[in-house]
């Protein structure tokens, strides 16, 4: 029997889920498509019922997110506002993409192909749009409403300029099931202008990230896990370029279809090679803050997704050069990846069971009240 304190109390347990939370959407559909492509027979079965669990993590985002915006529209603005948690609007774009490009890479084997484009089409549509929204809208409000200072760049603000990538390295599967001529080609070089667009963004932040990291020094302890996010657009543009390369024929005429052949591997060898530096960086930091008492955050989603788009990337890489170094490298990386999914899930399950992740934040200690010496007569001494 459902009383009419129930719906309040589920608005209230609501009120601090910040968008941040669509990481673990991202973190889990990426186990499923990344697993499909490896040199591995793993068990297809297995795949998709872990992309079925990010759907279903994905529509009871929706619907909490829903609730948060309906009965906390005070708490949904602050977010919007906070330079801290602005940027994760970007995750719910990647969200959308991640678990509509699951739906053809592994969906397909348990809703069926005509289904899995459907919900693919929808899910592309409205995960790009976000992702260009949140791509021009995150970076204008930290200019004209944000106070930020370089001090406090972190790897946070990456995430809504990568989303349009997400989009470039999705987008392509897409191609072969629309009429042939100007859809496919308008829709694979579209993928392309935005692969430009998060690149060309990307490069503009990055610069900011690595010299607060070499000036300032370390980042907090609960932010240290965010280095990996770096890991995001390297990896997904190593992935997209393969993408274009593999989709192109057909779409595109034939000089560019094999310049895209071309650029999937000058492109992607370097960028996998620096993905690769930056990834012995960041566990050092992550190793260092764990020693020093780092205990579980949200943050630990990002060792999630930007390490699946780096398995993606090296299983392109392996497509496109036929060298077995990259299969391998694509496997080693799979492995971390499950790893730090379990990890991340397992403690999130036990944070929601006890409530301490939607939990508010706690108040500031109270300042010590002075202590004063009194005679026994009353007087102070």
């Amino acid at each position: 029997m459902v009383t009419a304190a129930q719906p309040l109390l589920r608005a209230r347990a609501v009120r601090h889920l910040g968008p941040n939370w669509y990481a673990c959407v991202m973190g889990t559909a990426i186990v499923a498509t990344a697993g499909a492509a490896l040199p591995l027979p793993l068990p297809r079965t297995a795949l998709t019922a872990v992309w079925a669990l990010s759907l279903a993590l994905l529509l009871a985002l929706l619907a909490a997110r829903a609730l948060h915006w309906a009965h906390h529209r005070d708490q949904a603005r602050a977010h919007l506002f906070d330079p801290a948690t602005a940027p994760f609007y970007g995750c719910l774009s990647m969200a959308l993409l991640a678990v509509g490009g699951g739906a053809l890479t592994v969906g397909r084997d348990w809703i069926g192909t005509r289904a899995a484009v459907a919900l693919d089409i929808v899910l592309f549509g409205a995960g790009t749009a976000v992702g260009l929204a949140a791509a021009v809208a995150v970076p204008y409000l930290m200019a004209v409403r944000h106070r930020v200072d370089p001090g406090e760049a972190t790897p946070v603000w990456l995430l809504p300029l990568v989303a349009p990538m997400v989009s470039a390295a999705l987008g392509p599967q897409l191609v072969p099931h629309l009429p042939a001529g100007q859809a496919r080609e308008t829709l694979l070089l579209a993928c392309v202008a935005m692969f430009g667009l998060s690149l060309l963004a990307t490069l503009l932040m990055l610069p900011l990230v690595f010299a607060r990291l070499i000036t300032a020094g370390p980042l907090p302890l609960a932010l240290t896990p965010t280095l990996f996010l770096v890991l995001g657009p390297l990896g997904q543009s190593t992935t997209a370029v393969g993408q274009f390369a593999q989709y192109a024929p057909g779409a595109v005429p034939a000089p560019y279809a094999e310049g895209f052949d071309i650029l999937a591997v000058l492109y992607g060898v370097p960028v996998m090679g620096f993905a690769l530096l930056w990834l012995v960086l960041a566990t050092a930091h992550v190793v260092r803050a764990r020693r020093r008492g780092m205990g579980f955050a949200m943050t630990w989603w990002a060792f999630t997704f930007p390490v699946g788009t780096c398995v993606t990337g090296a299983e392109s890489l392996a497509r496109h050069t036929g060298l077995a170094v990259y299969d391998a490298l694509a496997v080693a990386l799979y492995a971390l990846l499950v790893g730090a999914w379990l990890t991340a899930a397992a403690h999130t399950a036990r944070g929601l069971v006890s409530g301490a992740l939607l939990a508010g934040p706690r108040p500031a200690p109270a300042a010590p009240r002075p202590v004063t010496g009194r005679t026994r007569s009353g007087a102070v001494r």
